[in-house]
Formats: C-alpha cells, sequence, structure tokens
C-alpha cells in the first residue's frame, strides 16, 4: 500500500489545498492530512477546530473517501510521523515560484533525516493558485465573497468569525 503524508497549517483549508489532496488520491492508496502548532506560526484557527474544518470540508462538503484519508494532529518531525503511519512520501503543495526555494531546502532536510522518505511537490490547478489561507482570511474579515476559494461549511465558519 502507497502512503503518504501531506503536513500543512491548513488555517483554514483551501480549494488549493483540496486539489494538491485530490492529485495525492490519484497516486496514492492512502493519504494522511497533518496538521500541527508550529510555535514559529501564530495561528487563526485553533488545532482542533483545523481538524473539524478539514473534515468538515472532506467528508462533509465534498464527500471524499474516508477509507483512503487520515487527518491527524502532530507535534514531531513529519519524518517521524512518515514511519508512524508507513508512509514513504510527503506531499508538499506549490503555488508559486517564490514558493519553491523554501520547499526545496525543507525536502533536502528531510531527505537528510531519512533518505527513504521522498518528497513529491504538487501544483494545485491554475484557477486555485493563487489561493492562500491568509487572503482568504483577510477577504473574509472584509465582508469579501470567499465561495469560490474554501468549501460552504468553511465559509460558514468564517463569515461567523467575524460577525
Amino acid at each position: 500500500m502507497k502512503i503518504a503524508i501531506y503536513p500543512g497549517t491548513f488555517d483554514p483549508i483551501t480549494y488549493g489545498h483540496i486539489d494538491v489532496i485530490k492529485k495525492s488520491l490519484n497516486i496514492f492508496d492512502k493519504l494522511i492530512i497533518a496538521t500541527t502548532d508550529n510555535v514559529n506560526k501564530n495561528y487563526y484557527f485553533s488545532l482542533e477546530d483545523r481538524l473539524s474544518i478539514i473534515k468538515n470540508s472532506l467528508f462533509k462538503d465534498l464527500r471524499l473517501k474516508k477509507n483512503k484519508i487520515k487527518v491527524i494532529s502532530f507535534d514531531e518531525l513529519t519524518i517521524d510521523i512518515c514511519k508512524k503511519y508507513n508512509a514513504s512520501t510527503i506531499i508538499r503543495g506549490l503555488r508559486a515560484v517564490s514558493d519553491f526555494e523554501y520547499e526545496f531546502q525543507l525536502a533536502g532536510m528531510n531527505k537528510k533525516l531519512n533518505s527513504k522518505i521522498e518528497t513529491m511537490f504538487l501544483m494545485s490547478d491554475v484557477e486555485n493558485q493563487i489561493i492562500s489561507s491568509k487572503f482568504v482570511k483577510e477577504i473574509a474579515s472584509l465582508g469579501g465573497n470567499i465561495d469560490r476559494f474554501v468549501t460552504k461549511s468553511t465559509v460558514k465558519i468564517l463569515k461567523n468569525k467575524f460577525i
């Protein structure tokens, strides 16, 4: 069974992330979507809220198959999560060339930490490459329409946050 880990902050999950998830599901038998509370970041949603938003987006809004996706939180190295779940690949999404330098360095460090783990870069579809969680939150906070960027349940959660 081919298993991959897709780590990210998902604060909140967007259609850009979802494109990467769908593409990963075409390649791998199982995808572990992993989110964390990185001490170097300020999150808008709590870890528990992000887990709930991810699950609602994928399983309720989009009705993706639960048997192919597992949503987890973690507070350890991504390569350790790979070992725990027997995953051979880390999935990383790329939106723009500016993402590549950081992602390339991260992939190199992970390879040094565990040479058996590969990193695969996937891009979302063109219409979703410009979407970022940061912009979605900013648009929502200013009363803008975010329907094209996130699923229905996430739209509702964001609107409720800013009322």
